[in-house]
Order: C-alpha cells, then structure tokens, then sequence
C-alpha cells in the first residue's frame, strides 16, 4: 500500500508539473504594440472661461468636430446647434458645486496628469487584438468628462472613457451617483481591460440563434476568456471586475454553483429573469446565493470556455469566437467542477 501511495503521489505531481507547462500562449513573444495616445478632450474641456465661453466653444467645435457634437447632445443633453445656450450651460456645468462636478473635474486631471500607463497598456492589448484580427479598426480613444454619465463611448469606430468615473472607488462623491457593488472596478487600472472588453463585445457579436441563458453564457465566457489572454499580465479577478475575495469565492463553490444550475435546469431557460440575473450586474447573482457576486453565469462560462480549450490545443481564439455552437462547446469541454 506504502508503494501504491507513493506511486499515485509521483504521477500526481507529474500530472501538476506538465500542467504547469502546458499553459497555451496564444501570441508570439514579439508582437508590436500599437502606438495610443489618449486625446485629451477632458483637459481642452476644462480651458472653457465663462467670459470666453463662445470663443471657446467655437474652437472646441473646430478641433473635435467628431466629438464636441456628440458629447454635447449625449452628456449635456443640449441640442449641438444651440451654441447660444451652450455658451451659458457649459461654464455653469464645468463650476458646478451642488453635485460636485467642480471639484470632480479638479480631481480628475490630477488623477490623469499622467496616462502613459494607460497608454502603455493599451497599446500592447491592441497589438494583441490587431494580431488576432488585423482587419478590424483600431479606435482612436478620447479622455472627457461625463458629470458621472458615462464610463465609455462608441462614437463610429472610437472610443471615449469618462475620466470622473474611475477615479478610484474611495472617491467620496460615488456615494451618491453609484451602488456599492459598482465601485470596485471605478479606479484608473480598470481602464484598459474596460476598453478592450467593450471592443471585443462590440466586435465579437452574438451570433447564436437561440436565447437560452447556456448560449448567452458561452458567448460571454468566450470573451471573457480571450480577454484573458490579451490581458495575460492581469490577475483574473481583475479582468472578470471581481476583487479577489468574490473570485475566491467562486472557486470555492464552483461545484454546489453548477450542480444548482443543473438542478433547477436553468442552462436551457430563455426567461428573460433568468437571464439578467446570471448575466448582469449586481450585488448579487439572485439564482443563487445572496453571498454570491453578480454575473456569475458569465464566470461559469468562462470555466466552461476554458475547459474547453483545455481538451482542444489545435483550437485557435479565433476559431472560438466563431464557434456558435453552445451545446458542443459545453459537451466538449467536460467540464466537472
């Protein structure tokens, strides 16, 4: 029996040990990142004087033609023409006390004084996903001021992160714009992963023709899952918008999640409460447990993706993005938490 125990305990350690390096890298060691430099529209926004005001708002037009009149209609809810008007509720905007905007947008440019950081992160994820898709639009991404609107913007094929939204999550005005469950990921090294999350699901669609909760999950976790390994530098809990106590979580009841699933035969529902409760976000995953996080159909599909991958090295990411097959990803990952 001695020589049994040790033989399993040898095999077991063999087993972890070519795990180890059989971890997929999907990506050439050298791949060139692509050059981003944020456009600093926030900082432009800021030099709007009340006695300049329509000076001002005239250059903002000249220099940001693409963005000044959807960010006027879009945040400040003013109509893009009535540049009379605008001339009045920009500066009123921009030196607002009663919701704190005035002192946001003081902190928000210290926050930024410096973005080679996102920047740098940026242009190496971008590099990943030209390499993964060289005929997809790499989006110029603009900086502004949201007055607690919006995190990020499509605007045609560019992006736009509002600033005053990640200014880390112990900014004492989130208090009242915010719940509580939102705030961990509202801080400036959640900015890329945000990005280029909103990028791959803007451009890796749903394709699946059905609705049921299993379809949304895989496609989710299909995502999820090449994010990762864009983002093969970040902890996971970070790119899932996790801490590392929800994570751990997961893990930890990753079995008795999926054997509930399966019990009350969720996997093939289409109920529309179903699914926002798998797949949005919130406090809470409401099918499960009120100690669970939110999202956490998302987080099974992702294992199940994974799984997946696992048991087919031949599997490129593309060729997972466009896989539209739920049932043969779940039945080919055998996936056993």
């Amino acid at each position: 029996m001695k020589v049994k125990v040790r033989v399993i305990g040898l095999l077991a350690a063999m087993v972890l040990f070519v795990g180890c390096e059989s971890k997929r890298h999907y990506f050439p060691e050298q791949i060139a990142d692509v050059e981003m430099k944020l456009i600093r529209f926030d900082s432009a926004m800021l030099c709007v004087a009340r006695a300049t005001a329509r000076e001002d708002i005239e250059r903002l037009y000249k220099q940001y033609d693409g963005f000044m009149p959807y960010w006027v209609e879009d945040i400040l809810g003013i109509p893009s023409y009535d540049t009379a008007y605008l001339a009045t509720a920009l500066p009123d905007f921009l030196e607002d006390t009663l919701y704190g905007f005035k002192h946001t947008n003081e902190v928000e440019q210290r926050v930024f004084a410096d973005t080679r950081d996102i920047e740098k992160a940026l242009g190496k994820a971008f590099g990943r996903v030209h390499w993964l898709y060289p005929d997809l639009p790499i989006p110029e991404v603009y900086l502004f001021i949201s007055g607690f609107n919006a995190s990020l913007l499509f605007i045609g094929e560019d992006m736009a992160i509002g600033g005053d939204m990640y200014l880390g999550s112990d900014y004492e005005y989130y208090n009242h714009v915010v719940n509580q469950y939102q705030k961990q990921t509202m801080r400036k090294e959640c900015i890329a992963v945000d990005v280029v999350s909103a990028y791959l699901f803007r451009h890796l669609p749903y394709t699946s023709t059905k609705s049921r909760l299993i379809d949304n999950m895989l496609y989710r976790g299909k995502v999820m899952y090449i994010l990762a390994q864009i983002f093969d530098d970040v902890p996971e809990y970070e790119v899932m918008g996790y801490t590392k106590e929800q994570w751990e979580w997961c893990e930890k009841y990753e079995e008795g999640i999926w054997k509930m699933m399966m019990d009350k035969r969720d996997l093939f529902k289409t109920e529309s409460l179903v699914l926002t409760s798998y797949l949005n976000d919130g406090p809470f995953t409401a099918e499960i447990s009120q100690d669970s996080p939110g999202r956490l159909g998302t987080w099974i599909g992702w294992r199940i993706i994974e799984s997946y991958m696992n048991q087919h090295s031949e599997v490129t990411l593309q060729e997972l993005a466009a896989e539209p097959d739920a049932e043969r990803l779940l039945q080919e990952s055998y996936y056993r938490p």
